[in-house]
């Protein structure tokens, strides 16, 4: 089983929460929100092997932390993979737009000057403005697109960019979430949980529960669950030697 977008450091009990993906035998990225977390949060994983830790800057607090710019930079040698990143286009966030932007543009082009990174994005209501900074920024890397919710024109540019996706249960829950992953390319989708952020029936999402879009990708697909983990699980090797083919 596969999370590709979980904030590991958020939930009540964190080192529960990661003891308890080591037991399952999850691989896991555990995303942070700003650079002075990566620390805290990367030592939840231990030595567990399946467990990442990726070196984020989220833009819904980029007008707060984008002093820690400097951090991002001095840490990005000590990880493969980035996020959360990207540009968040909600009308309450207008203010912050500009910073936004830069900070976001920014780490690209940390990311492409330390050789590329895998890269988890964070797009609501800004896709647009997001595949944009990534067009002229072809070597930060690969950009998974996280809970993608543009449009699909958007969406249709993202694939031609190349860009991969995760999905989780609270996107697939939603006949706009069920629609755009039938769009997705098979081969670069992978399933997240994005908990504790996502909930479903009021209560949040933890990283086992990304088992749920499994099923639901499945019932897109067509496939039976042991053929969706088989190709899930390809998708998984692809993306973590993509930096290195």
């Amino acid at each position: 089983m596969i999370d590709l977008h979980v904030h590991l450091d958020l939930y009540p009990d964190p080192v529960a929460i990661a003891e308890e993906c080591v037991k399952r035998d999850l691989f896991v990225l555990s995303v942070t929100t700003t650079p002075s977390a990566w620390p805290g949060t990367s030592a939840l994983a231990g030595n567990a092997a399946r467990i990442r830790t990726a070196i984020g800057l989220h833009p819904q607090i980029a007008q707060e932390r984008h002093n820690e710019l400097g951090l991002f930079e001095e840490l990005l040698p000590k990880s493969r993979y980035v996020g959360e990143i990207g540009l968040d286009g909600a009308p309450e966030l207008k203010a912050t737009w500009n910073v936004q932007r830069r900070v976001f543009e920014e780490i690209l082009g940390l990311c492409a000057a330390a050789g590329g990174r895998i890269m988890t994005i964070h797009s609501r209501r800004a896709a647009t403005p997001v595949l944009e900074a990534l067009a002229s920024r072809h070597g930060a890397g690969v950009a998974v697109l996280h809970w993608f919710s543009g449009s699909r024109r958007e969406l249709q540019r993202a694939i031609d960019q190349g860009c991969w996706f995760s999905v989780g249960p609270a996107m697939l829950n939603g006949e706009k979430g069920r629609a755009m992953a039938a769009m997705m390319p098979r081969d670069r989708i992978l399933t997240e949980s994005d908990g504790p952020f996502a909930q479903i029936d009021g209560r949040p999402l933890y990283p086992w529960d990304a088992s749920a879009a499994e099923t639901m990708l499945g019932s897109i697909w067509g496939l039976d669950a042991k053929d969706v983990e088989s190709q899930l699980m390809e998708n998984l090797r692809r993306l973590t030697t993509q930096l290195s083919s």
